[in-house]
């Protein structure tokens, strides 16, 4: 977590929190609709605005229908500066330009956001990182909490086997995900990574072809497959001669990446300004 001008985080994780005001970006698409159908289960959580892109085909329509929970009395909408006003919570899983036009408007009205996209450049995280500075965000690539706990296994794992075991990553997604790897898989690099004391830019291998010669000792094999309709599969191979060693999480539906995000918004009611992950919103940071 980086919280702004040196402020500390309130513990805001738990019940009682306050009723959010929620907007849902990409109101029609997969994500979008599940999140929507999810608040119809949360009495704590209310939405008030449904947004899709400009000429978009459910612009005007009813968010709920849309869903298939029934009639929600909120219209999806493409004007995101008149939805995203003070206070009101953002959750956004979309593509990386729309998701920072829509965090430039969650900065300027003091609304806060819940931001599940992924394939943001560097360029782009670092904007994010200047507005968070003036709003609170929770930016995560996977809302699941299972794979939240994974992360935090993760670092456990590779500092107690060690250099002697060989890591590979495997991710599975349906085939019409646009980027590859997925930023679970990567964000499991980095973890790796991170607690072997490695530069993964330097030791990260995109898949292999050819004769690429005996696998070197500090590769971290990153592979991705794109099959039919999978939600999302991720599996960390530790092997060693005579022994190996799997963390693997499977998602079974989008469901829930859209409770892990209605979590993430209820945390970020009670935050200063800053950038938050999802460990944050578990306690697992």
């Amino acid at each position: 977590m980086i919280v702004a001008d040196g402020e500390t985080s309130p513990n805001v994780g738990g019940g009682g929190a306050p009723t959010a005001s929620i907007i849902v970006a990409g109101a029609a698409g997969r994500m979008g609709s599940r999140i929507i159908a999810c608040l119809a289960d949360a009495p704590d959580l209310r939405l008030v605005g449904a947004l899709e892109a400009s000429g978009h085909a459910a612009l005007g329509r009813d968010a709920g229908e849309l869903a298939g929970v029934g009639k929600a009395g909120v219209t999806v909408e493409a004007d995101a500066a008149a939805l995203i006003t003070r206070d009101r919570v953002l959750i956004e899983f979309s593509v990386p330009d729309a998701s920072l036009a829509h965090l430039r408007l969650v900065a300027q009205a003091g609304a806060r956001a819940v931001i599940g996209t992924t394939g943001f450049t560097a360029a782009q995280r670092a904007e994010v990182g200047e507005l968070a500075r003036r709003t609170a965000i929770v930016m995560s690539p996977n809302m699941s909490v299972a794979t939240n706990v994974a992360f935090k296994l993760l670092a456990t794992m590779a500092r107690a086997l060690g250099d002697e075991y060989d890591i590979e990553i495997t991710e599975t997604h349906h085939r019409f995900k646009k980027d590859a790897p997925s930023g679970t898989a990567l964000r499991m690099a980095e973890i790796v990574a991170g607690a072997l004391g490695r530069d993964l830019d330097q030791v990260a291998v995109y898949g292999r072809q050819g004769l690429p010669g005996e696998r070197a000792k500090q590769e971290i094999g990153i592979h991705s497959l794109r099959s039919g309709d999978v939600v999302g599969e991720h599996t960390v191979s530790f092997g060693t001669l005579g022994e190996r060693l799997e963390l693997v999480h499977k998602a079974h539906n989008r469901d829930t990446y859209a409770r892990g995000a209605l979590r993430a918004a209820r945390f970020i009611v009670g935050c200063p300004p800053g950038l938050y992950s999802m460990a944050d919103v578990l306690g697992l940071a």
